[in-house]
């Protein structure tokens, strides 16, 4: 075992916080690593929390952290944002948005990049869990950057997954065309204080009972109000995240179901990283590519013609 695998297990802060940043760095030798802390997760439980920008995520996640933390529960936070288009890094830093807990020893918190990845989640993002789950924190919450009708990846990678909606943004009837009921195992309306709530609410409900075959397992979600920037409605979520949690425990069936169509979508989404990665590698570094180029520069050539003649030839010579 690696001396950065033994620090990781023990819980290192310092080299937890190196790991995750090599891993979004995509330093080749992380590969390794995390082949070998591999062993040691499967413990935390992992809580998505999604919804439109501005709905109040962030606050919401800051809420049940502190929550978590008066029960005696250690927390990491994954909060994905969007990429700089400049340095490539996520926008807003690790500790911006919840610094009180940025000194809690208790509390992980790391802010990743989205780097144009908009369905929820990078390959970057899933291992950075990993990370956490065997460095021993209880729960993992992450929170995703919110992009609309793409942000349905949370559900593939956590436990319980939160979708928080707000009165007046129109965020019932974008629901309805996201198949966010697809997704949500809890849904709260945030800023419940303001005009339009107990409508949402309404909406909500009555789009959930006009789909009740698809809670054909067992599970209903609940819809729950929350007044985040003031602690109201926070320790109600923690609860049915708490039942959501006992409801998955029930069954060995469900367990083993949910954990094997979470090694397929690892697994599927791993391979079809790589191959991009080395098939684009191999293309853009051959000399084709750079002839290729040359001739679109000089208007000798569109740059369609170019993509389906490189790209029909790669696959032709990699099926032989």
């Amino acid at each position: 075992m690696s001396e950065i695998v033994k620090k990781v297990a023990s819980g290192d802060i310092r080299a937890v916080a190196k790991l995750i940043r090599d891993i979004d760095d995509k330093v080749p030798e992380v590969r390794e690593v995390l082949k070998d802390l591999y062993p040691f997760t499967g413990k935390a439980y992992v809580v998505g929390i999604t919804g439109a920008p501005g709905v109040g995520k962030s606050t919401l996640v800051d809420q049940m952290v502190t929550h978590l933390r008066g029960n005696g529960q250690t927390v990491g936070i994954l909060a994905v944002d969007p990429t700089s288009p400049f340095s490539g890094g996520a926008i807003l830093g690790d500790r911006v948005r919840m610094q009180r807990h940025s000194l809690d020893e208790g509390v992980f918190i790391r802010s990743m990049a989205t780097r144009g990845y908009f369905g929820g989640l990078t390959q970057s993002t899933r291992s950075a869990i990993d990370v956490l789950d065997a460095m021993g924190k209880d729960y993992i919450l992450v929170e995703t950057v919110g992009v609309g009708q793409d942000e349905i990846d949370i559900v593939q990678s956590a436990h319980t997954t939160i979708i928080v909606l707000v009165p007046g943004m129109g965020d019932d009837i974008q629901a309805l065309k996201a198949g966010i009921l697809e997704v949500g195992d809890i849904f709260v309306v945030n800023k419940a204080d303001r005009e339009g709530a107990d409508r949402t609410v309404n909406d909500l409900r009555l789009m959930i009972e006009m789909d009740e075959k698809r809670y054909k397992d067992g599970w209903k979600p609940p819809i729950l109000t929350a007044q985040a920037v003031f602690d109201k409605g926070i320790q109600e979520i923690l609860e049915e995240i708490e039942n959501h949690k006992a409801f998955l425990a029930s069954s060995v069936e469900r367990q083993s179901a949910l954990q094997h169509e979470k090694a397929r979508h690892d697994l599927t989404e791993m391979i079809k990283d790589q191959i991009i990665q080395e098939v684009l590698a191999d293309i853009v570094n051959s000399g084709e590519f750079e002839q290729a180029l040359q001739s679109i520069a000089e208007r000798k050539l569109d740059p369609y013609t170019a993509c389906d003649t490189i790209v029909s030839k790669k696959i032709k010579s990699g099926t032989r």
